[in-house]
């Protein structure tokens, strides 16, 4: 029995997961991919990636690659089946782990699928046959499709808390020199005007962009720029596609904030997103605010935000700058995931809050004003000077000017007291300045509400002394009778 089982080997489990594609308009010969354009994001627990063939652990025979002519040797008619022979070669697996392993075959395979690359982005072949391109979608799917390497908590079986997703390595996956040029062929394949979408979408179809969208969780970041490109595409090209699409990025986001707080290709995502928001027809679809406050709000709350904070901030202010009307919502759900602890965090939502703001109309920012001061006020008296100097920094803006003059009555004495705080206690000087051409703005705009609200102030202060006058007076009669009562007590052995 022992020997049945040893011969039978590991199994391998396959892994597959909803993951989405992206919006995109150009022609094939615009279309380009910026590998550089992002450092890499943190490494997360990666869900499971659909199979494909993938290399096998066991040593296998060594791969024979059929020699085949070039496009240009052969005649125009020959070509179709020339391209299918050469998809089906580029089918075949090679096995990166070892660099030194079948180089002959690697370097055949890469100039193969060069050579189609160029074959179909100089549209010499015209409209591929049915046949053609389900081999190319399956070629990619064999290629593409694989289990990702597992993070470094993975490996471990432990989580730190701790890491900093921002300090980790990324993993470059060393069959990149052949998955470049397959993401390639997919991307021209997809973007070429050749291309019918109403028979392209029997190959690429539902289970193929998922399968894409699971690998946005790959660590590697010239993976990621790719996929963003390409589902950018498939989103603009294939409409049939594309609520599905925005439905299964809301899955992800879903599973990455109430569930993992890890997944690598959040930021690209957003990207994506941000380009879909900014075709929104008006009025808005419901589904596009519930989208709104049940999945792009609150991506504020986990800790790695910081990372995708960029992306997410662009997203936001679209939907504002789209429907003026979401302001109010939007404010709360920042200030419901205000961090408490977080200063870095707690900086970037202040930048977040001065876009949002510029967008935001008078009516829907008096529905908001009264918490949003409160907190802005709190910001105004943090001892961490950069969270305190950029809460300062938002009466630099002329339109949030305007708005805290309109609505001054209410607004001066929140956070009236915020300021003289400053004034007589903060520690940085740089504070201590702005907060000085505040207050002197604030007279300026209203010299009698400044009074006003002086006197209040200084009233506040006189009974919050008599208070604490009381309150050492209550002490210290207490302890007197206590130590009277210590004197007449008898001691008895």
């Amino acid at each position: 029995m022992l020997k049945g089982l040893m011969k039978r080997g590991p199994r391998k489990v396959p892994r597959s997961d909803a993951n989405e594609p992206v919006p995109s308009r150009p022609t094939a010969s615009s279309v380009t991919v910026n590998h550089a354009s992002r450092s890499a994001p943190a490494p997360t627990s990666y869900p499971p990636s659909t199979t494909s063939p993938v290399p096998s652990p066991s040593p296998s025979p060594p791969v024979q690659f059929e020699q085949l002519p070039l496009f240009r040797d052969v005649p125009a008619a020959d070509r179709p089946s020339l391209f299918l022979r050469k998809l089906r070669i580029c089918s075949i697996i090679l096995d990166f782990s070892d660099s030194l392993k079948s180089l002959r075959e690697k370097e055949s395979k890469r100039q193969t699928l060069t050579e189609l690359v160029d074959f179909v982005q100089s549209g010499s072949c015209g409209r591929l046959p049915d046949q053609v391109q389900e081999e190319l979608v399956r070629m990619v799917s064999a290629n593409i499709f694989r289990c990702l390497p597992p993070a470094a908590h993975e490996n471990t079986g432990t989580v730190d808390l701790s890491a900093d997703p921002e300090e980790e390595e990324p993993y470059l996956d060393p069959a990149w020199p052949h998955l470049q040029l397959v993401y390639e062929l997919l991307l021209r394949y997809v973007v070429s005007p050749d291309t019918d979408t109403k028979v392209a979408k029997r190959y690429v179809d539902h289970s193929f962009v998922l399968r894409l969208l699971d690998l946005f969780d790959s660590e590697d970041p010239r993976e990621r720029e790719y996929l963003k490109t390409i589902l950018h595409r498939i989103y603009g090209k294939f409409m049939v596609h594309r609520p599905f699409i925005r439905k299964a990025i809301n899955n992800i986001f879903y599973r990455f904030i109430f569930e993992t707080e890890r997944h690598n290709g959040i930021g690209e995502l957003l990207e994506i997103l941000g380009s879909i928001i900014n075709g929104f027809a008006l009025p808005m679809k419901e589904e596009h605010k519930l989208f709104l406050v049940r999945a792009l709000i609150p991506l504020h709350k986990p800790k790695s935000v910081g990372i995708y904070h960029q992306q997410l901030s662009y997203c936001i202010t679209q939907f504002v700058e789209k429907d003026y009307k979401l302001a109010d919502a939007v404010i709360r759900g920042l200030l419901k995931y205000w961090p408490v602890t977080n200063c870095q965090k707690e900086v970037l939502f202040i930048t977040e809050l001065e876009e949002v703001l510029e967008a935001t109309q008078p009516a829907e920012f008096q529905k908001c004003m009264v918490p949003l001061f409160k907190q802005i006020a709190r910001c105004l008296n943090s001892s961490h000077f950069q969270v305190a100097e950029r809460a300062l920094f938002l009466w630099n803006n002329d339109h949030i000017v305007s708005l805290i003059a309109q609505n001054r009555a209410v607004i001066f004495p929140i956070i009236f007291e915020a300021l003289e705080k400053n004034i007589q206690s903060h520690w940085n000087q740089a504070v201590h300045g702005l907060t000085a051409n505040v207050r002197k703005m604030f007279l300026d705009m209203d010299g009698e509400l400044f009074e006003e609200c002086q006197k209040q102030y200084m009233e506040k202060q006189a009974k919050a002394k008599e208070l604490e006058v009381q309150r050492e007076l209550a002490w210290r009669n207490l302890e007197a009778v206590i130590a009277a009562k210590d004197d007449n007590m008898v001691l008895v052995n």
